[in-house]
């Protein structure tokens, strides 16, 4: 069967469904806090380790050499996208992910509330990971309704969405059009077209926010966010969700970090449907991957942050991934909880959040799971190693299992993680080349001995 320029074509009622499992930021490096071991393969996984006998395993480039990607990005390139080209940008991503009304001629900004010095210095990007969601409402709702680019001819509005994170909200009053191809001030992130890419800055500072191309849009937007800045500073100073929190000793929000300006595209990418010729469900926790399953027509299954109880929310994203199987032939599931503690540099509990996933998702999940009707690949969308605090170029683990995967013998007693998967018989291989071999090859064997 052909269609979309002669590729093959899947339709509901195929040999396999397929689930692509994203662990958020797995990748790492050795530690010395998990035994000079990265703590994936620090960590007990008896599930992921009986996979990955029974499966193939890999390693995957996500984006390209050199390229330390955001979640968004990784996404797109792991469901076979360019993000460079095809992401509308984090900041529409984010804001389609709370059902923001963007309309067109708007620009939104992916945004963190941090903590800074009165020079600029970022103290803490995530005002220490302490802000709680209804205090970052409360101070957006403040910023919004403070209206500080009304001189400006421009409606700035912020919305908070879990914890430090929110979005910038940019609307044009007056005549004289609005960009997205202005950079951050963000120092942790590059904008390079609708991607974001990490960077480790020595020293950094809230960055001034600069045209990147020479229209007259780009400019008047460049520098009414400079204008938001300076003005947000000063009101984030003099709240009171500030005074109380320096009052109880707690660091707070009195600086904003913006990055991956972006609008509604004149010319969205591919549906998944159109571009696989299969429909699709994406379970979510974050607004930013909601985003993403709207943009490319995933039907969103929704299960918000996690809760205090990660065993519990492990189970009921298991459950609810299992019933996504029954209902849709392809099935995207995204769990956050490797990257925080990579970003936080706690090796220790990100090698529990891995035994937790291992223990309390995949163990639930294969449960009664028939691995010969079913196909899956575990990976990640980028590394966060612990030693860095923050995304790398890392390639990231790929295990394939289950119908038409044919198991190696030799790896009988294998320990999932990275040096497995970089000597793994699926060899090196790139983003886009994931949903290939999770939807279209239709049998994958291990090499010749």
């Amino acid at each position: 069967m052909q269609g979309n320029g002669g590729k093959e074509t899947l339709r509901k009622g195929r040999e396999w469904p397929a689930a692509l499992i994203v662990l958020d930021g797995l990748a790492d490096r050795p530690h010395p806090d998990t035994g000079g071991k990265s703590p994936v393969e620090a960590a007990a996984t008896p599930c992921l380790d009986a996979l990955s006998a029974r499966g193939e395993l890999g390693d995957v480039v996500v984006v390209g050499k050199g390229v330390a990607p955001e979640s968004d990005a990784g996404v797109f390139a792991l469901l076979g996208y360019d993000p460079v080209t095809d992401s509308p940008g984090r900041g529409v991503l984010e804001a389609l992910g709370v059902e923001i009304p963007l309309a067109a001629g708007d620009v939104a900004l992916r945004l963190n509330f941090a903590t800074a010095d009165g020079d600029g210095a970022i103290i803490d990007p995530r005002v220490g990971r302490s802000l709680t969601t209804g205090e970052a409402r409360d101070l957006a709702k403040g910023l919004s309704s403070a209206d500080l680019l009304h001189d400006e001819g421009i409606r700035a509005s912020v919305v908070a969405t879990v914890g430090h994170r929110g979005v910038l909200w940019l609307h044009p009053l007056t005549e004289g059009g609005l960009s997205p191809n202005v950079s951050n001030s963000d120092p942790f992130y590059e904008k390079v077209g609708g991607m974001g890419q990490a960077r480790r800055p020595e020293h950094p500072r809230v960055l001034r926010v600069e045209p990147l191309d020479g229209t007259t849009a780009a400019k008047r937007t460049s520098e009414a966010v400079n204008v938001f800045l300076e003005r947000a500073a000063a009101f984030l100073a003099g709240h009171y969700v500030n005074a109380r929190r320096a009052m109880s000793g707690k660091r707070i929000g009195n600086a904003l970090l913006l990055r991956n300006a972006g609008a509604l595209p004149s010319r969205p990418p591919a549906l998944f449907s159109q571009k696989y010729g299969v429909e699709g469900a994406a379970l979510t926790e974050m607004p930013v991957e909601r985003g993403i399953a709207k943009v490319l027509g995933l039907a969103d299954e929704y299960v918000g942050p996690m809760g205090s109880d990660r065993d519990a929310g492990y189970r009921e994203r298991a459950r609810r991934t299992r019933e996504l199987i029954e209902r849709y032939p392809f099935v995207y599931v995204h769990l956050k909880g490797p990257d925080e503690p990579g970003h936080d540099g706690d090796a220790a509990r990100k090698r529990e959040v891995v035994e937790a996933i291992d223990r309390s998702f995949f163990g639930p999940f294969l449960d009664g799971l028939d691995l010969d009707r079913v196909r899956v690949a575990v990976t990640a969308d980028h590394a966060t190693p612990t030693i860095l605090k923050g995304h790398s170029d890392d390639p990231v683990p790929l295990l394939l299992v289950g119908a038409g995967v044919a198991p190696v013998p030799t790896w009988k007693g294998i320990k999932f993680g990275e040096p497995a998967a970089a000597m793994g018989p699926l060899g090196h291989r790139r983003g886009s080349e994931v949903l290939e071999l999770l939807l279209r090859t239709a049998t994958i064997q291990p090499p010749a001995s």
